[in-house]
C-alpha cells in the first residue's frame, strides 16, 4: 500500500498479525453527507472488507465529530455544529443527532459496513483533557488565558507527513495568527469558551472545549492503543489535521503513532473541484433520488481511492450498465442451476477446485487488490469473468458444480469484497429452494413414520378384537380419539383419519 508518511509503496506488515487496528476520520455532523463522503467511506469500506477477506481480524474505528474547532487557526471562527445550531435556534446536540442519523442512513444505503466503534468527540472529553495534561507535563504545550497550544518548536518532526516546513506554513497562513501563540504554526489543543458558547466543559484551565485535531488522537489511541496499523482520511486532512494528530500523539506517548497513512483523493464535477461555494455541491440524498445507491458505489469503485473522481451523468450511466450486467448474470445463474433439477438436500456447496476461468479471475482480482487496493483493476477482473460466464452458460453444456463456482466467485469478489449489493440473489433463491426441499423431505418422512405407527396400532386393535379382548380394543380406539385420530371399520379394513 502507498504510505503517505514515507511517500512510497510498502509491503503491508501489521504490528500484531492477524489483528489490525484501523482508524478513519469520520464526518463532522452539521449537514447531510455528500458525494465526497461517499468517495472516502466507500473506499475505506472496501479496504476493510478486503483485509477481512484475507483473514485479518480488523478493528475498524471511525469517529463522529460533534464538537471541536475546525479552522486552521483556532482563534478564528467557531465550531461548525454550534454555528449551525445557533442559526436554527436549537441545541447543538440536536444538530449532531439529526445529521449523525442522516449520515448512517446514507452509508447504509451505500452498503458501507458500520464501524466496530463510532466514538463521538463529545463523549470523550475526559480522554482529551488527559492528553492535554500529558502534553503540558512533557513540555510540548503551554497554557495562555484558558487556552492550551501545542508548541511546534518543541517537536522537530513536525511537517514530515505533509512535507511542509514550519516556515512554509507561516508564509502560507490565510489568517492572522493569535497574539497568544509563541509561534504562528502552534495550534490549539484546548480552547477557552467565550461568553455564549454552548458546547463547553470544565477543565484544569477553565471552561472550554477541545480542538478538532485533539479528538482523533485521543479516541484512536483509546480504542486501538498508542501505536496502531492504519489511519485513513481525505487528502484534504493531510494538513493540518493529520499532521497535528501525529505531533500531539507522539509527543505525549514517545511512541510511533501510526504505521501506514492512507489518503483518498477528492471528487470533482465535470473536472472542477466539488464545493458549496462553487454551487456544484451534491448531497447523497439528492444523488439517490436519481441514481440507485449501488450504481453510485460501483461508480466510485471505478476510480482508484488515491485518484480524483469526476462526477458526471456519463460516468454514472456507465456504472448503471455495469450494475445491470452483474444482476442479469446472477439471475441467469440461478435459472441455469434450477434448470438442472439436481438441487440436493446436502445444500448449495462451494466446489473445489474452481472452474478454470473463475480461478483465473480470482487470482487477477487478488493481484489487483494486493497492489494498493486497485479496485478498478479488480472490477475489470470481475467483469471479464462475468463475460466468460455468460458465454459458458450459453453453451448449455454446464455442470452444477461449475455454476456454483461462478456464483460463489461473484458473491465473494463482487458482494463481499466490493460490497455491491444484489449480486447474491441467485444464492438466496437456491438456498430458499434447498430449505423448501428439506422441509418437504422432513414432512414426507414424518408422514411415513406416522403411517407405520398407525398401522401397528390398527394391527394391535384388530388382534385384540380377534381374541375377543374388546376392552383393550376399545381402549386403543378411545386413546386415539382423544388425540384427534378416528378409526373407521370398513369392508376394506380399518382406516384412520384426523378429526
Amino acid at each position: 500500500m502507498y504510505n503517505t508518511l514515507t511517500r512510497r509503496r510498502e509491503k503491508f506488515e501489521p504490528l500484531a498479525p492477524p489483528h489490525i487496528g484501523m482508524y478513519v476520520c469520520g464526518p463532522t455532523v452539521y449537514g447531510d453527507a455528500h458525494i465526497g463522503h461517499a468517495k472516502s467511506y466507500v473506499s475505506f469500506d472496501v479496504i476493510v472488507r478486503y483485509l477481512r477477506y484475507l483473514g485479518y481480524n480488523v478493528t475498524y474505528v471511525q469517529n463522529i465529530t460533534d464538537v471541536g474547532h475546525l479552522t486552521d487557526d483556532a482563534d478564528q471562527g467557531e465550531d461548525k455544529v454550534e454555528r449551525k445550531a445557533k442559526a436554527e435556534r436549537v441545541h447543538p446536540m440536536q444538530i449532531a443527532e439529526t445529521y449523525t442519523r442522516s449520515y448512517f442512513e446514507d452509508m447504509d444505503r451505500l452498503n458501507v459496513m458500520r464501524p466496530d466503534v463510532s466514538p463521538r468527540a463529545s463523549g470523550h472529553i475526559i480522554e482529551q483533557i488527559e492528553l492535554v495534561k500529558r502534553l503540558l507535563e512533557a513540555g510540548h504545550a503551554y497554557e495562555v488565558g484558558g487556552s492550551v497550544y501545542f508548541d511546534v518548536a518543541s517537536w522537530p518532526k513536525y511537517g514530515r507527513l505533509s512535507g511542509r516546513s514550519v516556515n512554509e506554513m507561516q508564509a502560507g497562513a490565510r489568517v492572522e495568527p493569535s497574539v497568544e501563540k509563541r509561534h504562528p504554526a502552534d495550534f490549539a489543543v484546548w480552547k477557552r469558551a467565550e461568553p455564549g458558547h454552548i458546547m463547553q466543559w470544565p477543565s484544569p484551565w477553565g471552561q472550554g472545549y477541545p480542538g478538532w485535531h485533539l479528538e482523533c488522537s485521543a479516541m484512536s489511541m483509546k480504542y486501538l492503543g498508542e501505536s496502531f496499523d492504519i489511519h485513513g482520511g481525505g487528502i484534504e486532512n493531510q494538513f493540518p489535521h493529520h499532521e497535528d494528530e501525529i505531533a500531539q500523539a507522539e509527543a505525549a506517548t514517545g511512541k510511533p503513532f501510526v504505521k501506514y497513512w492512507l489518503h483518498n483523493n477528492m471528487v470533482t464535477v465535470n473536472g472542477q473541484k466539488m464545493g458549496k461555494s462553487l454551487g456544484n455541491f451534491i448531497t447523497l440524498k439528492d444523488a439517490f433520488a436519481k441514481w440507485d445507491p449501488m450504481v453510485l458505489r460501483l461508480f466510485i469503485l471505478q476510480s482508484h481511492y488515491r485518484s480524483p473522481l469526476d462526477f458526471s451523468d456519463e460516468a454514472l450511466n456507465g456504472a448503471r450498465e455495469g450494475r445491470i450486467r452483474l444482476i442479469q448474470t446472477d439471475e441467469k445463474l440461478g435459472r441455469r442451476i434450477l434448470s438442472l433439477g439436481k438441487a440436493k438436500l446436502t445444500g448449495i456447496e462451494r466446489p473445489e477446485p474452481d472452474l478454470g476461468f473463475v480461478a483465473h479471475a480470482r487470482n487477477r482480482f487478488q493481484e489487483a487488490m494486493d497492489e494498493d487496493f486497485n479496485s478498478p483493476q479488480a472490477l475489470a477482473a470481475l467483469f471479464d469473468m462475468v463475460r466468460e460466464a455468460n458465454h459458458y452458460m450459453d453453451q448449455e453444456q454446464f455442470g452444477e458444480e461449475d455454476l456454483h463456482s461462478i456464483m460463489y466467485a461473484m458473491l465473494d469478489l463482487g458482494g463481499e469484497v466490493l460490497g455491491i449489493r444484489g449480486i447474491s440473489g441467485s444464492l438466496t433463491i437456491l438456498r430458499a429452494f434447498h430449505e423448501a426441499l428439506v422441509t418437504q423431505h422432513d414432512q414426507e418422512r414424518q408422514v411415513h413414520e406416522l403411517s407405520g405407527l398407525m398401522q401397528v396400532l390398527v394391527d394391535l386393535r384388530n388382534d385384540a378384537r380377534k381374541a375377543k379382548n374388546f376392552a383393550q380394543a376399545d381402549a386403543i380406539r378411545k386413546r386415539l380419539d382423544e388425540i384427534g385420530i378416528i378409526l373407521e371399520d370398513t369392508p376394506e379394513g380399518t382406516k384412520w383419519r384426523f378429526k
